[in-house]
C-alpha cells in the first residue's frame, strides 16, 4: 500500500486542524512552533477546568507525558474521556515508560482508561508497553528489542488502535498492516523535543483523517505524518552545521515542504501482517 503523504500535507494545511496539546513543558513552545510551521493550529491547554472543553473542540488530542505530575495525568484522562465522547482522535506518547516505576503506572493508567487512536513512542518506550521488552535511559531509548514489530501488530490488533515505534526506522502498525519507514536525519535524536513535535504533528494529520474509526486512514495518516517531518528532517540538515542550527533550518522545511517532493524522497516500505 503506497502512502500519498504529500496528500495528506495538503489537506492538513487546508484544514489548519486545532490541535490540542497536552505535551512536554520543556517542549512546548517547539511543539507549537513546529505545527504552525506545517499548517496546522496549536492550543496547550491543561487546566481541569478547561481541557475538557478544549478536547471537544479540538480535531485531534495530543497528550505527552514529558514532565509527568499527578495533575497531569488526572487532565490527560479529563481530556481523553471528553475527546472520546466527541469521537476526537487520540495520540498518546508515554515519554520515558519503564525508566521509573511511577512512569510505568501513569502510563498503564491512561492506554486501559482511555480508548487512544494512536500509540506512539521511540522504540525502547514501545518495547515496554507492548511486551516486547526494550529499555530507556531518561526519556531515551537504550535498548530496542528484537521482537518489537511483532510484539506491536499484536498490541495493535488487541487494543484496536495503531501503534508507532520511532527510531533509525519508524514502523506504524494497525495490526493488517506494518509499514517501515526509512526517511529522517541523525540529527533528530540531538535537539530538544523532535519526538514530542512528531506527537503533535501526527495529531494534525490524524485530525484530517477519516473520521470512521477505521485503523487503516489513521495508519495512514501516522505514516504521512512521520514521513513528512523526516523528509522536512533531511532538508533541514542540507547545510546545517550542526545540531544549532539543524533545529532551526527544521521550522523553515516544515514550512517549506513541498507535497511532490515529498512523495519522491519518501522511503516507505508496506507489508501485510
Amino acid at each position: 500500500m503506497i502512502i500519498d503523504a504529500g496528500h495528506w500535507l495538503i489537506e492538513v494545511r487546508r484544514h489548519r486542524p486545532l490541535v490540542h496539546n497536552m505535551t512536554n513543558l520543556v517542549v512546548a513552545n517547539v511543539v507549537a512552533n513546529a505545527l504552525l510551521a506545517i499548517g496546522a493550529s496549536p492550543v496547550m491547554a491543561y487546566a481541569h477546568e478547561e481541557v475538557q472543553d478544549m478536547a471537544r473542540i479540538a480535531g485531534a488530542l495530543a497528550l505527552n507525558m514529558g514532565t509527568l505530575t499527578p495533575d497531569l495525568i488526572t487532565g490527560m484522562l479529563l481530556a481523553g474521556k471528553a475527546a472520546e465522547e466527541a469521537r476526537v482522535p487520540v495520540v498518546f506518547d508515554p515519554v520515558g515508560v519503564g525508566a521509573t516505576p511511577y512512569r510505568v503506572q501513569a502510563a498503564d493508567k491512561v492506554a486501559t482508561q482511555l480508548r487512544l487512536t494512536v500509540l506512539k513512542g521511540n522504540a525502547g518506550e514501545i518495547g515496554g508497553m507492548a511486551g516486547a521488552g526494550g529499555t530507556v535511559s531518561g526519556v531515551d531509548a537504550a535498548a530496542v528489542a528484537s521482537g518489537l514489530a511483532g510484539a506491536m501488530v499484536q498490541y495493535a490488533r488487541h487494543h484496536h488502535n495503531v501503534v508507532v515505534a520511532t527510531g533509525e526506522q519508524d514502523f506504524v502498525t494497525d495490526g493488517q498492516t506494518l509499514w517501515i519507514l526509512n526517511n529522517g536525519h541523525p540529527w533528530l535524536a540531538r535537539i530538544t523535543g523532535s519526538g514530542c513535535m512528531l506527537t503533535g504533528i501526527i495529531g494534525a494529520f490524524l485530525a484530517v483523517a477519516d473520521k470512521q474509526r477505521e485503523a487503516i486512514p489513521f495508519a495512514e495518516a501516522c505514516a504521512a505524518a512521520i514521513t513528512c517531518f523526516n523528509v522536512a528532517a533531511e532538508k533541514a540538515a542540507e547545510g546545517a552545521q550542526g545540531p544549532g542550527t539543524f533545529a532551526a533550518r527544521l521550522f523553515d522545511a516544515l514550512n517549506l515542504l513541498d507535497p511532490d517532493e515529498v512523495n519522491r524522497m519518501a522511503r516507505v516500505e508496506c507489508r501485510q501482517v
